[in-house]
């Protein structure tokens, strides 16, 4: 049976990376129709998806903006909503929003029974960076989120909520997760110590860090939000796969330092632009004083975090996530090529990953990038190319003689052991899979337990991206920037730790 779907945000983002996999969906005979839902500007544009020869036109039903402080959908939006659930007989929803609100459209979706996919991060606050009554209410929305999802599951079994947190469906971070896993099943070390970094070269010049809305910092966040859920999500899924019993975690303090709108414009002053870019100061309108003085409570454009995992009152693992916009960058002209820094512009990634179990096992992940992926000709194989991917594994071979010094993990290796071409040891491939399994859930061919990322093993990185925003939220009104925060897992957790990745693959 065919599912129709129901897209609720069509921006850049959706266009990119979920409506090219829903059409593939569509052309397995997987997905029947799939409807877009919009704010009325961008309803009225043409949306095209699909591949070269099949494209096809997407149909977007307009809903009224309304206050992300919203914990329900307004009245005038849920009736258009009910409208076309019924007319189009839809029976799954994506919600790939601005993340402010997505917990109303999803508490609107699994109240009426529809499963759903749904965008990183789960939710955010407005002026979570400088606000802990805000930041602390992203923990509680994860809360009213299993909450719904709980009783939308007693009232039909068969709904299910899953996250896209697409580095779970990454070649690379499977394997480290099943060589974590391995020794602390050998040794009964879990992880030590994890230092995680993610930077994407998004370089905005100083009237686009106050003036860009897609993605920017005017509302209280900023990097922590746009990607930083990744990190949080990722980092404990490694964590959960070297606990041991007795050795399980059950709290995390957060220390944050971050880098402001205001801090890079002192890093990088208006007049550094305009010699660097000439045409900048016919530009730009505003002083450096006046932005600065803007940008004063915008959202972090950079973040470094360190945290200390936790069980019985003893630190079993240190960690550090550091999330940067401002890094290495291919950018090199005033105008942006494309609207709003998205994609492209020079945006360059670079991730790494250090993980150490002991005296027994470290790895080290790396994602380099010199091109970005979204440039024609790029081979994503290649070092400095679109996803240049390599896990380093070391083991202490004097210890067992079976264990090898020093292995390397390249992106051929990763493809093979990925088993096939779909399951590329990249962020697109990953997501595609993130994607398709929802959709072969929804068409009955995969049973519920080797779901990689059902909304269930979520608290977790709710919990890290909460404690984030609470240390910058009390550094920036003079209090003490640590927060702590409760870390146990759930039965669900430990019921999806159990399943290996094999059998997830």
């Amino acid at each position: 049976m065919k599912t129709n779907l129901l897209v609720i945000g069509v921006g850049p983002h959706t266009r990119l990376n979920h409506l090219p996999p829903l059409a593939a969906g569509q052309d397995a005979g997987l997905v029947g129709t799939v409807t877009g839902v919009d704010l009325p500007a961008v309803a009225q544009q043409r949306v095209i998806y699909g591949p070269p020869g099949r494209t096809r036109q997407l149909p977007v039903i307009a809903v009224e903006p309304f206050p992300a402080s919203r914990q329900a959908l307004p009245a005038a939006v849920r009736s258009v909503l009910d409208t076309v659930i019924v007319r189009e007989r839809i029976r799954a929803v994506v919600v790939a929003t601005e993340p402010s609100v997505h917990l109303p459209y999803a508490v609107w979706a699994l109240e009426r029974g529809l499963s759903v996919l749904l965008d990183k991060p789960l939710t955010v606050r407005a002026d979570a960076s400088v606000d802990p009554v805000a930041a602390a209410l992203i923990a509680e929305d994860f809360d009213t989120l299993i909450d719904t999802y709980q009783r939308a599951r007693l009232r039909d079994p068969a709904v299910v909520v899953s996250v896209l947190g697409q580095r779970r469906w990454h070649p690379a971070f499977q394997r480290m997760r099943d060589l974590i896993a391995e020794v602390a099943e050998d040794t009964n070390c879990p992880v030590t110590s994890i230092q995680s970094s993610h930077g994407d070269g998004q370089w905005r010049l100083p009237d686009e860090l106050v003036n860009l809305p897609y993605h920017g910092f005017d509302r209280g966040y900023g990097k922590a939000a746009h990607s930083g859920y990744h990190m949080f999500d990722i980092v404990p899924w490694l964590l959960a796969a070297g606990e041991q019993p007795g050795k399980e975690l059950e709290e995390v303090e957060v220390h944050a330092h971050v880098a402001r709108p205001a801090d890079t414009l002192a890093q990088l002053t208006v007049a550094d632009h305009e010699r660097l870019f000439p045409g900048f100061a016919e530009r730009n309108t505003s002083s450096q004083d006046e932005l600065q003085q803007l940008a004063t409570a915008f959202g972090e454009v950079d973040t470094f975090l360190s945290m200390a995992y936790r069980s019985g009152g003893r630190t079993l693992t240190l960690g550090s996530i550091n999330l940067a916009h401002h890094t290495f960058s291919q950018r090199g002209t005033l105008e942006p090529a494309l609207a709003g820094l998205y994609k492209g512009n020079g945006r360059i990634g670079q991730e790494t990953h250090i993980i150490q179990q002991g005296p027994f096992q470290a790895l080290h992940f790396q994602c380099l990038q010199t091109l970005h992926d979204e440039e024609p000709g790029v081979d994503p194989a290649a070092v400095g190319g679109a996803d240049h991917v390599a896990v380093h594994i070391f083991r202490n071979d004097r210890l067992r003689a079976d264990w090898h010094r020093h292995t390397t993990l390249n992106f051929a290796d990763l493809s093979q052991s990925a088993g096939s071409a779909a399951a590329l040891p990249t962020q697109r491939s990953s997501r595609n899979r993130a994607v398709a399994e929802f959709l072969d859930y929804l068409a009955g061919r995969l049973p519920r337990h080797q779901l990689v990322s059902d909304l269930a093993t979520h608290r977790r990185p709710s919990r890290l991206m909460a404690g984030a925003y609470l240390s910058m939220a009390h550094r920036f009104n003079g209090a003490s920037p640590t927060a702590t925060l409760g870390f146990r897992s759930t039965p669900a957790d430990a019921e999806h730790c159990l399943v290996p990745m094999e059998a997830a693959r």
